[in-house]
This record gives structure tokens, sequence and C-alpha cells, in this order.
């Protein structure tokens, strides 16, 4: 079944905190808000947000190449899937959904990278970005 991107979007937009930080939930948030766009996981979807790559490339989605985050031109739709910084408590890593205007996971972020600790990191940790 195709995904909806608008209907993806959507949902990630009304069901996220206006505002940083975040409450751990990315996968969560990410996942739920693929289905209502359509997704089907097949009762069987990634414990952590690091992980989701090889599941959205079974959903359709392409990996991109994006060399600067910070300058690149990201399209609706686009999800973003990031490595552990340096130090994390819980290495479950971050993914997140571009709607247009906002990188969304259970929070609206600042930016690409999911916090302070991602965006201080030199070098930052490792990230892909998934089309559908």
């Amino acid at each position: 079944m195709p995904v909806d991107l608008e209907k993806f979007t959507k949902h990630l937009r009304a069901h996220a905190a206006p505002k940083p930080p975040g409450k751990g939930q990315c996968g969560l948030f990410v996942r739920k808000a693929l289905q209502a766009g359509g997704a089907n996981f097949y009762g069987s979807y990634p414990p952590q947000g690091k992980l989701y790559g090889p599941a959205l490339e079974k959903l359709g989605f392409h990996r991109i190449t994006v060399e600067n985050p910070d300058t690149f031109h990201f399209q609706k739709g686009d999800v973003m899937v990031m490595e552990s910084y340096k130090g994390s408590t819980n290495n479950a890593g971050h993914v997140a959904g571009f709607d247009g205007g906002n990188w969304i996971s259970d929070f609206v972020q600042n930016d690409f990278w999911a916090g302070p600790t991602y965006r201080k990191q030199k070098p930052r940790p490792t990230y892909a970005v998934y089309r559908y």
C-alpha cells in the first residue's frame, strides 16, 4: 500500500509537542504517522530510531545523498535516521520526518539535528535521509 505523505506529515504535526525537548519516543511517533499515511509494518517495526532505515526501504523509501543537512533543500515526507551521539545513555539514535517546514519526531525540532548535543558534537553523528 502506498504511503500518503500528506497524511504522514499532517499526523506528525498534529501529535508532536510544539517545541523541544522530546520524551524519547521518536520511533513511536514516526511509526504512527507513517501508519496514518498508509504504511504497513506487518506487526514488526524498529525498536529504536537509529534502526529505521531498512523498514523505510521496505515501505518504498530510498536513501538520498545529503552532504550538508544545514543547507540541503529537503522535501515534504523526507525521513532522517540518525545514529546516537557519543555518550548517549540510551544509544537509541533518532528518527524524524520533514513536513515541508520542520523536522518532527515526538516534538517539532529547531532544525535537522535532534537537539543541542547532536548539533554541537564534532564530528556529528552519522545520519541517512530517505525519500519516498
